[in-house]
């Protein structure tokens, strides 16, 4: 048996089985995480609609790393499909300043992502919302059934939980899985009015397909060994950006480094970082208006011809796309930037999974000595005064 084109015993000795298998079983996920949504359909709008229909409320996205960037990345699709606030702000700066995070006591939505609900910054940041906010309520999306997020949040008419497949509660120590399986539910539900189904099963289709093609030249890149590795987006891509980055800096243990931006504002300062030993993805959003933003900024890169690889990463091809290296997402040319996310998101998790393996890492655990840990260590949280 093999995933990612590498036999299980070779996995298992490089210690790199669960990433891969974890990379690999996303679509599977998607559509098991679709089915769950469809289940509670029914309970989680009865949930909902009373809080939607206030024309104050704030909905607020939050989690600790790559929780809070499934938010970062949703936060503005959200805001455009809903027609209302909806703010991405990490536990982590809620906890340390919930009094500036939450200072407007207005109905407030927050939606919290934890892969294992068990990290300090998880429970805090609802204790803390429930204390500073006279009117809050929670929508809990996690892929641990055990953890002291999803078990606190059962009795608790304020809230309601989605506890994903079993098996989006990765092994490794990278999230996969339940990054995207998170923002998949997330969407789907608080967009409950419309069923996804068919548009769910079609970008697992098209992300199958992407994984099969692309694996092998996605390890090629990566034994390129760029010292520096920059992800652009614009929007909700630029969230994208920010965890693919993370994902690479987390496998290769520190060794690269990784950074986001959007395309314009790469400009302002950031591109300093480019030189001969540079690789820079740029993520292309499917939208007329910002992908000319984009373009823009990937012609500009590749005219400096100061990094080692320009790479665009998009659905559309035309002539500014094919004057230089690119990954295209085949079958979703009218796919939106929500959409594409996914797919994305795994061009990401590959490249960083196989540079990990090309610097003799050990994806399921990169930080073996324990400085960095599955679920966070070392907090205290103190009470608020």
């Amino acid at each position: 048996m093999e995933y990612l084109d590498l036999d299980v015993k070779d996995l298992e000795s490089a210690r790199a089985f669960w990433t891969a298998k974890e990379i690999q079983q996303q679509p599977e996920c998607w559509r098991k995480t679709s089915a769950i949504v469809n289940e509670c359909r029914q309970a989680s709008q009865a949930f909902l609609a009373p809080l939607l229909a206030k024309k104050d409320l704030r909905i607020v996205m939050t989690g600790a790393g790559t929780s809070a960037f499934a938010g970062r990345a949703l936060a503005p699709a959200l805001t455009k499909v809903l027609s209302r606030r909806v703010e991405a702000v990490a536990s982590t700066d809620i906890v340390s300043n919930p009094y500036q995070y939450f200072a407007e006591d207005i109905p407030t939505l927050v939606v919290s992502f934890a892969r294992s609900g068990n990290s300090p910054e998880s429970v805090a940041a609802v204790d803390l919302a429930n204390q500073v906010l006279s009117d809050c309520y929670h929508l809990v999306v996690t892929c641990n059934g055990e953890g002291e997020l999803y078990r606190r949040s059962c009795n608790d008419a304020k809230t309601f939980a989605i506890l994903m497949p079993e098996e989006t509660n990765d092994k490794s120590f990278a999230m996969t899985s339940s990054f995207s399986s998170m923002m998949l539910a997330t969407f789907a539900v608080l967009c409950g009015e419309n069923d996804y189904t068919k548009e769910i099963e079609s970008l697992c289709k098209h992300s199958e397909a992407l994984i099969k093609e692309i694996n092998h030249p996605i390890s090629k890149i990566a034994s390129n060994n760029a010292k520096r590795v920059v992800y652009l987006g614009s929007g909700c891509l630029q969230g994208l950006a920010q965890e693919a980055a993370l994902k690479l800096l987390e496998l290769t243990a520190g060794k690269v480094v990784a950074m986001f931006d959007s395309p314009l504002g790469f400009r302002h300062g950031p591109k300093s970082i480019v030189d001969d030993e540079t690789l820079v993805f740029v993520f292309i959003s499917s939208h007329p208006y910002t992908r000319q933003y984009d373009l823009d900024l990937l012609s500009e890169l590749r005219r400096d011809k100061i990094a080692n690889q320009v790479i665009a990463v998009t659905s559309i091809l035309d002539e500014v796309v094919t004057d230089g290296e690119y990954i295209t997402i085949e079958g979703m040319e009218e796919a939106s930037d929500i959409e594409l996310l996914f797919p994305y998101i795994i061009i990401a998790q590959l490249y960083a999974f196989h540079y990990s393996l090309a610097l003799g890492n050990t994806p399921d655990n990169p930080c073996p000595t324990g400085e960095v840990n599955r679920v966070v260590q070392g907090v205290t949280i103190h009470e608020l005064f």
